[in-house]
């Protein structure tokens, strides 16, 4: 399907469904298809990104991911109060990418069109592209520095791994490349490449872990992880703002894209969104699951995480030392592409 043809679908099912209802004030594509032109093929392993703009001050979980007429969307919810100000649009990492162009599904307030305009101007402004930089760089910090020995492994797991994952969108953000989260490893590689810097991704990689990882082994985790996910899904009950990526719509994403990634020669690109998944549905297991269950895919789990060298919390502390010593030279690294890109504007050449 045509990415085109895809986000007319998509549009329609907001402006039946979502547009009536008196908390509605507007909705936008957001996600790694936003670039993409409309006579594009859309890949088979994406869904198109909707952010739902809200008159609450507190939102509901994300609708998540749905069938529409044959395209896979998911529906996030934001609070209107975190569109107010421009400069804090611009200076967030995650929202600011889906304004640098015409995103807007439906506009009845006409606020998301001024924050378009005034962003899409502004969103290669070098000291709005640090600031977004900076964003991502307390990300990490903060991340990095919440991990707790008493949270269940599959928690501590997931409280390394995404600060961990963040190095990748430091440098996207820098290169004005969008942040995108299941493909973070092959976007921040071939970025890293472009501007000479092999050597940086090959020490992301040594932080997550994967250096060693050969493609056989990696899917040999994938085929485990297909059980798991499959437990997971029969047994999901309560409700996560991760619980659309662990259903039966999301499958090709997690799966099919996943073994994509491997044959064809990215193996070690696949691992984070493989590792992120296998705690999720840990989770699930914990909440909606029992002993039995745990105690039949933990062992995957745990087998998975210990080829990237973590078997303790000691290690995962250990591995966030790492993490927070590598950020000064990931600092360096980041204003340096910020200086290269030609697309930045009104620089101070830092």
């Amino acid at each position: 399907m045509k990415v085109g043809t895809a986000r007319a679908i998509t549009a329609e099912w907001v402006m039946k469904h979502l547009s009536e209802e008196p908390w509605f004030r507007g909705a936008y594509f957001s996600g790694s298809t936003i670039l993409l032109n409309e006579k594009e093929e859309l890949p088979a392993a994406s869904d198109l990104d909707v952010v739902v703009v809200m008159s609450h001050d507190e939102t509901p979980l994300k609708l998540g991911k749905f069938r529409y007429e044959g395209v896979l969307i998911e529906i996030t919810y934001l609070s209107w109060s975190q569109l107010q100000s421009v400069e804090e649009v611009l200076t967030d990492y995650h929202l600011a990418g889906s304004f640098r162009v015409n995103t807007i599904i439906s506009d009845p307030t006409g606020h998301l069109e001024k924050l378009y305009h005034y962003i899409s101007a502004h969103f290669t402004d070098e000291t709005w592209v640090i600031r977004r930089c900076e964003h991502a760089r307390l990300r990490i910090e903060n991340g990095l520095k919440a991990i707790n020995p008493r949270d269940p492994w599959h928690d501590q797991v997931t409280s390394w791994l995404f600060p961990t994952g963040v190095n990748t969108h430091v440098i996207l953000v820098a290169a004005l490349q969008n942040p995108t989260v299941r493909l973070r490893y092959l976007k921040v590689r071939d970025v890293l490449m472009d501007y000479g810097y092999d050597e940086v991704y090959s020490e992301l990689l040594r932080l997550l872990g994967v250096c060693e990882l050969t493609a056989e082994r990696t899917e040999h985790h994938l085929q485990a992880l297909e059980q798991t996910f499959d437990a997971a899904v029969s047994l999901a009950k309560t409700p996560f703002f991760f619980s659309s990526d662990i259903t039966a719509e999301a499958r090709p994403i997690v799966i099919d894209g996943s073994r994509e990634l491997i044959r064809s020669g990215f193996h070690r690109e696949a691992v984070f969104w493989m590792v992120a998944t296998f705690a999720r549905c840990h989770k699930i297991f914990d909440v909606d699951g029992n002993e039995d269950i745990q105690s039949k895919h933990r062992p995957a789990f745990e087998a998975m995480v210990a080829d990237l060298g973590i078997v303790s919390t000691e290690d995962l502390t250990r591995r966030a030392k790492d993490g927070l010593q590598y950020l000064p030279k990931l600092w360096k690294v980041a204003e340096s592409i910020v200086v290269a890109n030609q697309q930045v504007k009104n620089k101070s050449l830092i």
